[in-house]
């Protein structure tokens, strides 16, 4: 089953305050957005309230202008009647009654006109009724003009008259309409009725006047202004009906007081017997001023009571207005006290639960760093609960640690391992534990198994090379601190590569593994044996005595081996060679000892096999000569002592040369010119073969391509190298021939690698690596063909090319050795390979190479070995021919 982790890193996430803060934040906005709207409820209903104050004072302000402009009518018209001979001759007044009379026209006419005026201007600018205004005072202004030049006659000027105070009483009608139709209280609307209702009173009852006396008086030469009084009597009659209507009580009371009075009452009843009668005469002239007079004082008091009803109408609209700003200061208060009180409550709540979880917080941040503390929480039962939770956690956190530290310190048998933790969780925990006992005690038996295995030939189960390097050390020390001797054999089989050429690994294998068995059972209970690989053993004695029973075990171990082994029906002889080396005082080291051991051995071969040999000072003496010589090869390498001399390949048939084998030679200082089977076997011995031979692949890579620069009909020319079998078998040969090819710029399949057959029939590795350097293209020859193991029959599955007849096939006389060398290159030639004879000396020797159809020839008829700057003259044709 695959677990998700869904841990998030700590101090990621939203923090507690911001949740608190969203938690106050949404009703925050839901309380603002509703307090919102009820403020603005309350201002609209102010500025509606301010409105209809406004509407009604316009209503006022108009009807005082309408008033005013309607009170010039009678001046005018008086002083039109009392500048008419014939008007004034039917009243049959004196004439300083009518002076008088006249004076007090002009003058009433002067008072009414600067009344007009005041009220116009009474009404600002931008407010209800101001652009009337501004009209009605430019059209009164011409009436005016037109009445005092005398330039219109009276019905005339009657007519503009009206038609000026219709203009403002249709503004007056509109001003009370936008009072009305506002949206206020219904105290508000009941009073802007009141004011239409009184409004209109006065606007029909001062109508009503001017009509009348325009049917009283006729000027001479004219028939009087056809206007119809009754109509307006009756709007008045109606409009005082209506007054009933006033919802008001004060203003009820005022009416009440108006109706009553000597002013309305004297008035009314003038027009009403007129009205009644229509066959009644016209009043006389001191009727109408008194008529006049009543009027002026009926209108004041119509006018006192709109204005009344004004003030009435405009208190209930700031009342509202008032009420409204009420309104919205109460719920802008209620809004912020809610506000105040949520963030005070969510504050005080939050460092409540804050406080407790900034405590649990840290303790589980602690628990997560490792800390296993004590879990301690207070707060809300939440808190209480996650606290408790938390605690157990770490109690089977703890358990764990224990678990694991058990594990760690390698107790696994502790009985805390055993102790299950509670839960599913627990229990798979529990089991996890369990198989990390169960995989720490595979783990040490692998270990140990492994150990075995890395320290011990799986073959023999006896020590291996590098267990035995270890063991030699740890006696050389112990026999360091005794002062004993120590000893140890090298054991090395003879015949041993026959049984596994002859009988196959299988029986190798049981062989070697009887011979280990053997061995055991000869030495001493103390002693070591190991195999350090293939058919090589080592016998570590130590607590030597004396050299003696060391040479006697060396002899008991060459008896043992040399009795036959039986592996099946199968019955093999082998022997074995044993080397003896002493450690007699603390100097020696184990490789020093290994040394001296295998110098032994390797002379125990030589002397006829199946003997023991004793490390002595001829012997040391000759590895000491060896070690002397490696390192003169090392310095010779890195101080150019080394040269290349080049032997010529030639072709039979043409005599063509063909190439060239690159031959290495060593100018050693105080020694001369040193052959190469003078320090090339002590190379071959160490890794320093392996460096000769990247020397050699450089060098003669170079040369041979600055000679094919040189010399155009050197282009097709091939160079043979030598590559000794160690290098073969390493990794990194074939990078080796690719470097110096890289380097030189020579062609690969130009160049031919020599091996020796033992390299082809011992070493896969090499044979591996062969076919790689055949897949870049480089050419394999076999060198000294026939010296050793190979068979013809094996020629058709080795990766190579050319075969190299060994000088010895060449010059032996020997009865059947022509044919041999026939054979030799038929065979080849039907694999498909060349064929190269080597140490041609004489004439004969190449006409019958030539007779055989040999491919090439080198060898000293030809040419010997040459310095680079000695072939220049050979390769410009200075050699003996091949004939």
């Amino acid at each position: 089953m695959r677990l998700r982790s869904t841990t998030r890193p700590a101090g990621r996430g939203t923090p507690l305050w911001a949740h608190l803060s969203a938690l106050v934040l949404v009703p925050t906005i839901g309380v603002a957005a509703l307090t919102t709207v009820l403020v603005q409820g309350a201002v609209t209903e102010a500025a509606t309230a301010t409105g209809a104050e406004s509407a009604v004072r316009a209503v006022a302000q108009l009807d005082a202008a309408r008033s005013s402009v309607e009170h010039e009518i009678i001046p005018v018209l008086s002083i039109a009647v009392l500048r008419d001979p014939g008007a004034v001759a039917l009243t049959g007044l004196p004439s300083f009654l009518v002076a008088a009379q006249l004076a007090d026209a002009e003058k009433g006419l002067a008072q009414a006109q600067q009344v007009t005026d005041g009220a116009l201007a009474s009404l600002p600018a931008g407010s209800v009724g101001a652009e009337v205004a501004e009209r009605a005072t430019a059209q009164l202004a011409a009436v005016r003009a037109g009445s005092a030049g005398q330039q219109a006659s009276p019905q005339d000027t009657y007519t503009q008259y009206l038609a000026v105070s219709d203009m403002l009483m249709a503004a007056q009608r509109d001003a009370a309409s936008a009072a009305g139709g506002e949206e206020v209280s219904a105290e508000t609307n009941l009073a802007t009725h009141d004011v239409e209702l009184v409004a209109r009173l006065a606007r029909t009852a001062s109508r009503a006047i001017p009509l009348f006396l325009s049917t009283q008086t006729t000027l001479s030469g004219t028939d009087g202004p056809a206007l119809d009084w009754r109509a307006a009597w009756r709007t008045y009659t109606d409009a005082r009906s209506q007054m009933d209507e006033l919802a008001q009580p004060a203003l009820q009371a005022a009416w009440d007081g108006v109706r009553t009075s000597d002013a309305l009452t004297s008035v009314d009843d003038v027009l009403a017997a007129q009205a009644d009668d229509v066959t009644a005469a016209p009043i006389s002239i001191l009727q109408v001023a008194a008529l006049v007079s009543h009027t002026n004082d009926r209108d004041a008091a119509l006018t006192g009571l709109l204005q009344t009803a004004v003030d009435g109408a405009q208190a209930a609209a700031a009342a509202d207005h008032e009420a409204a700003d009420d309104r919205r200061d109460r719920t802008l208060l209620a809004a912020l006290g809610v506000l105040f009180a949520a963030t005070l409550g969510a504050a005080l709540t939050g460092r409540s639960i804050s406080r407790s979880l900034r405590v649990l917080a840290g303790q589980a941040d602690q628990v997560s760093r490792g800390e296993l503390v004590e879990v301690e929480g207070g707060g809300p039962r939440e808190v209480r609960t996650v606290s408790t939770a938390l605690g157990s956690a770490v109690a089977s956190l703890r358990r764990i640690q224990a678990q694991a530290a058990a594990v760690a310190e390698g107790d696994l048998t502790s009985p805390v391992l055993e102790q299950p933790l509670p839960g599913p969780l627990g229990e798979v925990v529990h089991a996890s534990v369990q198989q990390i006992v169960e995989s720490v005690r595979e783990r040490e038996r692998l270990q140990f198994a492994l150990t075995h295995q890395a320290t011990h030939d799986p073959l023999t189960g006896l020590s291996n090379r590098a267990q035995a390097r270890v063991l030699v050390d740890s006696a050389l020390h112990r026999a360091q601190r005794s002062g004993v001797m120590t000893g140890l054999l090298f054991v090395d089989l003879d015949g041993f590569k026959g049984v596994n050429d002859g009988f196959g690994h299988a029986h190798g294998d049981a062989v070697l593994q009887e011979v280990a068995r053997r061995l055991l059972a000869t030495v001493r209970s103390g002693d070591v044996v190991c195999r350090l690989g293939g058919d090589e053993f080592v016998v570590l004695v130590e607590q030597v005595a004396e050299e003696r029973d060391l040479v006697e075990l060396a002899e008991r171990i060459v008896a043992v081996a040399a009795r036959p082994i039986d592996v099946g029906a199968d019955q093999m002889w082998i022997g074995a060679s044993v080397g003896v080396a002493i450690a007699r005082d603390a100097g020696t080291d184990a490789d020093v000892l290994f040394a001296e051991a295998d110098a032994a051995a390797y002379r125990a071969k030589g002397h006829g096999r199946g003997r023991a040999e004793v490390f002595d000072d001829a012997l040391r003496a000759e590895l000491t000569a060896r070690a002397e010589l490696e390192a003169a090869i090392t310095a010779g390498i890195r101080g150019g002592e080394m040269q290349l001399h080049y032997q010529p390949v030639l072709d039979v048939a043409s005599g063509r040369l063909t190439g060239y084998e690159a031959l290495i030679r060593w100018n050693r200082p105080g020694h001369g010119m040193v052959p190469p089977d003078s320090f090339i076997p002590a190379a071959e011995a160490t890794r320093l073969i392996c460096e000769l031979d990247r020397w050699v692949l450089h060098e003669a890579t170079r040369q041979l391509a600055q000679w094919r620069a040189e010399d155009p009909t050197a282009a097709d020319r091939t160079l043979a190298v030598n590559i000794s079998g160690r290098h073969l078998a390493e990794p990194g040969v074939v990078d080796d021939v690719l470097a110096a090819l890289a380097a030189s710029g020579f062609p690969a399949e130009l160049l031919i690698v020599e091996v020796t057959e033992t390299v082809l029939v011992d070493d896969p590795a090499a044979i591996d690596n062969l076919a790689a350097l055949r897949a870049h293209g480089v050419g394999i020859a076999i060198d000294d063909f026939g010296t050793g193991f190979t068979s013809i029959g094996q020629l058709r599955s080795m990766p190579v090319d050319t075969l190299k007849i060994d000088r010895s096939f060449i010059a032996s006389t020997e009865p059947g050795n022509r044919e041999l060398v026939a054979l030799i290159i038929r065979a080849a030639h039907t694999f498909g390979l060349t064929v190269v004879a080597e140490g041609v000396e004489e004439v004969d020797q190449l006409e019958l190479l030539r007779a055989d159809a040999c491919d090439l020839v080198q060898g000293y008829l030809l040419s010997r070995p040459l310095p680079a700057a000695s072939v220049t003259s050979f390769r410009d044709g200075a050699h003996a021919p091949v004939a």
